[in-house]
């Protein structure tokens, strides 16, 4: 997958997760995009270590795996910051 389908992925699951949790109006686009792409690694490390696969190019699975990591890091971050 190239850096533009990194970034769409990225910016899509990076707002998802920052409007489940609640982050969406201290978030922008760069700060989604940000922890989209960070949750994508997340999510397929987290997606490896069940025995799935991560990331797999620009379609709905890896659009969820990135969305389910970006809420980790989103969490942690929340957690770090004791908003939550």
């Amino acid at each position: 997958m190239g850096i533009i389908g990194w970034i769409i992925i990225g910016a899509l699951a990076g707002w998802l997760a920052s409007m489940v949790t609640g982050n969406n109006k201290n978030m922008g686009a760069l700060s989604n995009i940000v922890v989209g792409i960070i949750g994508g690694f997340i999510g397929g490390f987290v997606m490896n270590l069940l025995g799935g696969v991560g990331v797999t190019g620009f379609n709905l699975w890896s659009l969820l795996v990135a969305f389910i990591g970006s809420l980790i890091c989103l969490w942690i971050f929340n957690k770090i910051n004791n908003k939550n």
